[in-house]
């Protein structure tokens, strides 16, 4: 999850011609094409799924373990791909690296003929600048360790199972997801033309009680903009910065609290987050004319007040005198169908119990995610996993914090989820 603000793409460019440049060229013909198995799937149920992934919870966790001591910012997620690839290849998947950069593509083709569903993961760590009172190495501070590691889990189990299983899945491990690039990385590299799927989901650490999810219909993460202010003199340059930090209508948590708060608020229908603008300043130094560059950076919800925002940006700068330059789009935001959504909710309380799933009704102010290019392009689902153990304060289990301990429990949840619902949508 990308948390501080960072580069803007649109996703209306993603979705032209030019980004497919190149397909065959990355992924060649590793990837198998669907074949007709022929008719009458064995039905793969939950028992079947939770009996092989419980043979695998001591191993994952072993995996976790070493992804976590090799941290592999943005970019430079060699290592951690070598081992995906590796993990996967052993268990009988398909595999093709260097997709995108480091990202790696695993297919594994189910005995019956079925659909195309894809998975996604991401692996990089953050960078010291990335974490909020974290420390001075890049750390896996975001829980994209168990991200990757419970995608290698999905695809273990499935493959075992593979005899019973529908369909075609893909795994696409995705690299640079903090620096919002990753994603549209894989797209140009013409990943979902290569694979076609019909529909995609993903797993996201979560601040809720290990054991139960959140899922997401109708909502998501806000998108990102970054104009840039300039205007004459340092003074007037931290006047207008603090006219326009006056924009935001929510304030980052500093406390425990305040994120207990956060969380209360993001399953409250119609509640203080239903609409919102967190909006931050940074004064850049004046160049030899005097000239200040207030870099601004800013998420709304929903979508559609980018415009409204501009203008307040523009109405706030104008009596300063000031050049406003805004990026030709925002980054989108990531907005996740609802009849997906609630459908995974549903499975979720079907399997793990009525209590496991609960639903978001807004979203978290100051986080985005390029997975918003993926579901874009194909309906799916993003759900959040709870990583809280039993007692634990909030900050153990929010992302971005120093003090980010997930539980490791819940590895072995969000593989026996996941790999229930793909074989279930699969069919």
């Amino acid at each position: 999850m990308s948390h501080p603000e960072k580069h803007a793409l649109t996703r209306r460019t993603l979705l032209g011609g030019s980004a497919a440049a190149g397909a065959g060229a990355v992924l060649g013909s590793a990837l198998p094409a669907v074949a007709d198995a022929g008719a009458g799937a064995a039905r793969l149920d939950q028992k079947a799924v939770d009996a092989v992934a419980a043979r695998l919870d001591r191993d994952l966790i072993a995996l976790r373990r070493r992804i976590h001591r090799h941290p592999e910012v943005s970019g430079e997620e060699c290592r951690t791909a070598a081992t995906v690839a590796h993990r996967l290849r052993s268990a009988g998947l398909s595999v093709t690296t260097g997709v995108g950069g480091h990202g790696v593509v695993a297919v594994l083709q189910g005995a019956h003929p079925g659909r195309t569903v894809a998975y996604r993961a991401d692996m990089d760590a953050l960078t010291p600048a990335d974490q909020i009172g974290g420390g001075g190495t890049p750390a896996h501070l975001c829980g994209h360790d168990l991200h990757t590691t419970v995608g290698v889990g999905v695809g273990q189990v499935l493959a075992r199972l593979r005899h019973r299983l529908s369909g075609r899945l893909v795994l696409f491990f995705q690299p640079a997801e903090e620096t919002l690039t990753g994603a549209r990385a894989m797209i140009a590299a013409g990943v979902l033309e290569r694979t076609r799927p019909e529909e995609i989901h993903a797993l996201h650490c979560g601040p809720f009680p290990v054991g139960r999810f959140a899922v997401t219909p109708g909502t998501g993460l806000p998108g990102q903009d970054r104009p840039v202010v300039t205007v004459s003199g340092l003074d007037a340059a931290k006047r207008l910065a603090a006219a326009l930090d006056g924009l935001s209508t929510v304030a980052h948590p500093r406390t425990a609290a305040d994120f207990e708060r956060l969380v209360r608020d993001m399953q409250t229908p119609n509640g203080p987050l239903a609409r919102f603008v967190s909006l931050r300043t940074r004064l850049g130094e004046p160049d030899a004319a005097g000239r200040v560059q207030v870099q601004v950076s800013y998420r709304c919800w929903p979508e559609e007040r980018y415009v409204e925002i501009r203008n307040e940006i523009r109405r706030v700068a104008e009596p300063y005198g000031a050049q406003v330059d805004f990026p030709s789009e925002p980054f989108p935001a990531m907005v996740c169908p609802e009849k997906e959504g609630h459908a995974l909710g549903r499975h979720l309380r079907s399997v793990f119990g009525p209590e496991a799933a609960t639903e978001l009704h807004a979203a978290i102010p100051f986080s985005g995610e390029d997975y918003a290019l993926f579901l874009d392009r194909m309906p799916g689902t993003f759900t959040y996993l709870g990583v809280r153990s039993p007692g634990a304060d909030i900050t153990t289990c929010y992302p971005h914090l120093g003090g980010f301990v997930p539980d490791e429990r819940a590895i072995g949840v969000g593989v026996r989820a996941m790999a229930g619902w793909l074989a279930r949508r699969l069919r």
